[in-house]
Protein backbone atom coordinates (compact mmCIF):
# COMPACT_ATOMS: atom_id res chain seq x y z
CA UNK A 1 0.00 0.00 0.00
CA UNK A 2 1.66 3.03 -1.19
CA UNK A 3 1.71 6.09 1.45
CA UNK A 4 -0.76 9.35 0.89
CA UNK A 5 -1.33 12.44 2.51
CA UNK A 6 -4.24 13.73 1.66
CA UNK A 7 -5.14 17.70 3.03
CA UNK A 8 -8.53 19.01 3.76
CA UNK A 9 -8.95 22.09 4.47
CA UNK A 10 -11.71 23.77 7.32
CA UNK A 11 -13.56 25.50 4.74
CA UNK A 12 -14.00 22.77 2.63
CA UNK A 13 -15.91 20.46 5.05
CA UNK A 14 -19.80 20.17 4.47
CA UNK A 15 -21.70 22.93 6.46
CA UNK A 16 -24.45 22.98 8.73
CA UNK A 17 -26.42 25.98 9.97
CA UNK A 18 -29.39 26.12 11.92
CA UNK A 19 -30.09 28.81 14.02
CA UNK A 20 -28.65 26.84 17.09
CA UNK A 21 -26.20 24.41 15.36
CA UNK A 22 -23.31 25.54 13.47
CA UNK A 23 -21.15 22.22 12.50
CA UNK A 24 -18.91 21.33 10.10
CA UNK A 25 -18.31 17.77 8.73
CA UNK A 26 -15.24 15.60 7.44
CA UNK A 27 -17.45 12.92 6.40
CA UNK A 28 -20.61 12.42 4.73
CA UNK A 29 -23.35 13.52 7.63
CA UNK A 30 -27.31 13.91 7.35
CA UNK A 31 -28.36 15.52 4.14
CA UNK A 32 -24.70 16.35 2.90
CA UNK A 33 -23.88 12.67 1.34
CA UNK A 34 -20.83 12.00 -1.13
CA UNK A 35 -20.34 8.44 -2.16
CA UNK A 36 -16.33 9.70 -2.53
CA UNK A 37 -16.46 10.80 1.53
CA UNK A 38 -18.08 8.72 3.74
CA UNK A 39 -15.02 7.29 5.98
CA UNK A 40 -10.92 7.37 6.53
CA UNK A 41 -10.36 4.22 7.94
CA UNK A 42 -12.69 3.14 11.00
CA UNK A 43 -13.65 6.87 11.41
CA UNK A 44 -16.97 7.10 10.15
CA UNK A 45 -18.05 10.44 11.60
CA UNK A 46 -15.96 13.42 13.20
CA UNK A 47 -18.52 16.81 13.66
CA UNK A 48 -17.41 19.99 14.51
CA UNK A 49 -20.33 21.10 16.31
CA UNK A 50 -20.59 24.63 18.09
CA UNK A 51 -24.65 24.47 19.88
CA UNK A 52 -25.98 27.89 21.29
CA UNK A 53 -26.97 28.46 24.88
CA UNK A 54 -29.88 26.07 25.82
CA UNK A 55 -30.30 24.42 23.23
CA UNK A 56 -29.11 20.98 22.03
CA UNK A 57 -29.58 17.49 20.37
CA UNK A 58 -33.63 16.52 21.45
CA UNK A 59 -33.51 12.32 22.44
CA UNK A 60 -32.32 10.40 19.64
CA UNK A 61 -31.56 6.83 18.57
CA UNK A 62 -28.28 4.65 17.94
CA UNK A 63 -27.40 1.45 17.20
CA UNK A 64 -24.06 -0.63 16.80
CA UNK A 65 -21.72 2.32 17.08
CA UNK A 66 -18.59 3.72 19.50
CA UNK A 67 -19.34 7.05 19.85
CA UNK A 68 -16.91 9.24 21.49
CA UNK A 69 -17.62 13.27 22.46
CA UNK A 70 -14.67 15.74 23.61
CA UNK A 71 -15.50 19.07 24.27
CA UNK A 72 -13.35 22.40 23.85
CA UNK A 73 -14.92 24.50 25.38
CA UNK A 74 -18.45 25.15 27.09
CA UNK A 75 -20.38 22.48 28.47
CA UNK A 76 -22.19 19.46 27.67
CA UNK A 77 -25.23 17.90 29.24
CA UNK A 78 -25.82 13.82 28.44
CA UNK A 79 -28.89 11.63 29.39
CA UNK A 80 -29.53 8.45 27.57
CA UNK A 81 -32.27 5.59 28.30
CA UNK A 82 -30.09 3.64 30.70
CA UNK A 83 -29.99 6.13 32.90
CA UNK A 84 -26.90 7.21 32.48
CA UNK A 85 -26.15 11.48 32.68
CA UNK A 86 -23.40 13.26 32.45
CA UNK A 87 -22.19 16.71 31.91
CA UNK A 88 -18.96 17.37 29.95
CA UNK A 89 -16.25 19.61 29.99
CA UNK A 90 -13.00 20.08 28.08
CA UNK A 91 -10.61 17.44 29.65
CA UNK A 92 -13.47 15.19 30.15
CA UNK A 93 -13.45 12.06 27.94
CA UNK A 94 -16.91 10.33 26.82
CA UNK A 95 -17.86 7.22 24.83
CA UNK A 96 -21.22 6.01 24.40
CA UNK A 97 -21.43 2.08 22.97
CA UNK A 98 -24.96 2.02 21.03
CA UNK A 99 -25.19 -1.64 20.92
CA UNK A 100 -28.36 -3.28 20.45
CA UNK A 101 -29.94 0.23 20.72
CA UNK A 102 -30.08 3.67 22.90
CA UNK A 103 -31.38 6.87 23.39
CA UNK A 104 -30.05 10.30 24.22
CA UNK A 105 -30.15 13.74 24.10
CA UNK A 106 -26.72 16.38 24.39
CA UNK A 107 -28.52 19.98 25.61
CA UNK A 108 -26.41 22.51 25.88
CA UNK A 109 -27.39 24.06 30.09
CA UNK A 110 -25.70 26.80 29.96
CA UNK A 111 -28.11 29.99 29.64
CA UNK A 112 -25.60 31.75 27.72
CA UNK A 113 -22.57 30.11 26.86
CA UNK A 114 -22.13 28.33 23.71
CA UNK A 115 -20.72 24.56 23.64
CA UNK A 116 -18.04 23.35 21.42
CA UNK A 117 -17.51 19.96 20.42
CA UNK A 118 -16.04 17.41 18.40
CA UNK A 119 -17.98 13.88 17.67
CA UNK A 120 -16.63 11.14 16.48
CA UNK A 121 -18.21 7.97 15.70
CA UNK A 122 -16.61 4.49 15.14
CA UNK A 123 -18.14 0.75 14.48
CA UNK A 124 -17.57 -1.75 16.64
CA UNK A 125 -16.18 -5.15 15.86
CA UNK A 126 -18.59 -6.68 18.06
CA UNK A 127 -22.25 -6.15 16.92
CA UNK A 128 -25.39 -6.37 18.97
CA UNK A 129 -24.00 -6.28 22.42
CA UNK A 130 -25.81 -4.36 25.42
CA UNK A 131 -25.12 -1.00 25.47
CA UNK A 132 -22.38 0.90 27.67
CA UNK A 133 -21.13 4.09 28.41
CA UNK A 134 -17.76 5.84 30.14
CA UNK A 135 -16.48 9.01 31.32
CA UNK A 136 -13.61 9.95 32.22
CA UNK A 137 -11.11 13.49 33.00
CA UNK A 138 -7.92 13.24 31.33
CA UNK A 139 -6.59 16.63 32.25
CA UNK A 140 -3.84 15.73 34.21
CA UNK A 141 -2.81 12.86 31.68
CA UNK A 142 -3.07 15.82 28.89
CA UNK A 143 -0.86 18.45 30.93
CA UNK A 144 2.18 16.05 30.95
CA UNK A 145 2.26 17.15 27.33
CA UNK A 146 2.64 15.48 24.21
CA UNK A 147 -0.22 12.84 22.64
CA UNK A 148 -1.85 10.72 25.14
CA UNK A 149 -4.77 8.18 24.77
CA UNK A 150 -7.84 9.65 24.86
CA UNK A 151 -10.37 6.41 23.69
CA UNK A 152 -8.41 2.76 22.86
CA UNK A 153 -9.87 -0.47 21.92
CA UNK A 154 -6.12 -1.63 23.11
CA UNK A 155 -6.38 -1.15 26.90
CA UNK A 156 -4.30 2.06 27.10
CA UNK A 157 -4.86 2.92 31.19
CA UNK A 158 -5.71 6.48 30.72
CA UNK A 159 -8.07 6.63 27.93
CA UNK A 160 -11.76 5.91 27.74
CA UNK A 161 -12.49 1.98 26.83
CA UNK A 162 -13.66 1.51 23.24
CA UNK A 163 -15.17 -1.57 21.74
CA UNK A 164 -13.22 -1.31 18.42
CA UNK A 165 -9.75 -3.37 19.16
CA UNK A 166 -8.19 -1.54 15.82
CA UNK A 167 -9.12 2.37 16.92
CA UNK A 168 -7.33 4.56 19.16
CA UNK A 169 -8.07 8.42 19.57
CA UNK A 170 -5.12 10.10 20.61
CA UNK A 171 -5.22 14.12 21.69
CA UNK A 172 -2.65 16.42 22.45
CA UNK A 173 -2.67 20.30 23.91
CA UNK A 174 0.57 21.52 22.36
CA UNK A 175 2.49 24.05 23.46
CA UNK A 176 3.96 26.65 20.98
CA UNK A 177 6.63 25.07 19.15
CA UNK A 178 5.90 21.57 20.76
CA UNK A 179 6.91 18.66 18.29
CA UNK A 180 5.40 15.33 18.43
CA UNK A 181 5.53 12.17 16.23
CA UNK A 182 1.93 11.27 14.47
CA UNK A 183 1.29 7.72 15.68
CA UNK A 184 1.39 4.65 13.07
CA UNK A 185 -1.48 3.68 11.89
CA UNK A 186 -2.76 1.59 8.25
CA UNK A 187 -5.11 4.96 8.32
CA UNK A 188 -4.77 8.17 10.74
CA UNK A 189 -6.95 10.96 10.76
CA UNK A 190 -5.49 14.65 12.07
CA UNK A 191 -7.55 17.02 12.86
CA UNK A 192 -6.35 20.67 14.25
CA UNK A 193 -9.13 21.06 16.75
CA UNK A 194 -7.84 24.78 17.90
CA UNK A 195 -5.05 26.89 17.09
CA UNK A 196 -2.47 25.59 14.58
CA UNK A 197 0.53 23.20 13.16
CA UNK A 198 2.93 21.98 10.62
CA UNK A 199 3.11 18.74 9.27
CA UNK A 200 6.23 17.57 8.18
CA UNK A 201 5.79 16.65 4.57
CA UNK A 202 2.79 18.73 4.63
CA UNK A 203 3.12 21.96 5.49
CA UNK A 204 1.14 24.53 7.48
CA UNK A 205 -2.52 23.90 8.90
CA UNK A 206 -5.11 26.16 10.83
CA UNK A 207 -7.80 25.44 12.51
CA UNK A 208 -10.45 23.13 11.55
CA UNK A 209 -8.22 21.83 8.87
CA UNK A 210 -7.65 17.91 8.86
CA UNK A 211 -5.08 15.29 7.09
CA UNK A 212 -5.71 11.74 6.02
CA UNK A 213 -2.51 9.69 6.37
CA UNK A 214 -2.02 6.38 4.58
CA UNK A 215 0.53 4.15 5.35
CA UNK A 216 2.35 7.28 7.27
CA UNK A 217 5.59 6.56 8.86
CA UNK A 218 5.00 8.86 12.09
CA UNK A 219 5.38 12.48 10.70
CA UNK A 220 6.69 15.47 12.67
CA UNK A 221 3.97 17.24 14.22
CA UNK A 222 5.06 21.33 15.31
CA UNK A 223 2.81 23.07 17.14
CA UNK A 224 2.22 26.70 15.65
CA UNK A 225 3.15 30.19 17.79
CA UNK A 226 -0.67 29.77 19.48
CA UNK A 227 -0.46 26.58 20.62
CA UNK A 228 -2.51 23.71 19.00
CA UNK A 229 -5.31 21.04 20.37
CA UNK A 230 -5.50 17.98 18.43
CA UNK A 231 -6.96 14.93 17.83
CA UNK A 232 -5.31 12.07 16.31
CA UNK A 233 -7.19 8.58 14.92
CA UNK A 234 -4.92 6.03 14.27
CA UNK A 235 -7.46 3.02 12.77
CA UNK A 236 -7.12 -0.33 10.80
Amino acid sequence: MSATTDIRRSESRPHTSAGWLDSRHSFSFGHHYDPANTHHGLLLVANDDRVAAATGFSTHPHQDMEIVTWVLSGRLEHKDSEGNRGELYPGLAQRMSAGTGIWHSEMNPSSSEDVHFIQMWVPPDTERVDPGYEQRDINGELDKGGLQPIASGQGHDAAISIRQRDAVLWGGRLKPGETVAVPDGRHVHLFVAVGGADLEGAGPLAEGDAVRLVGADGPKLTAGPAGAEVLIWATA
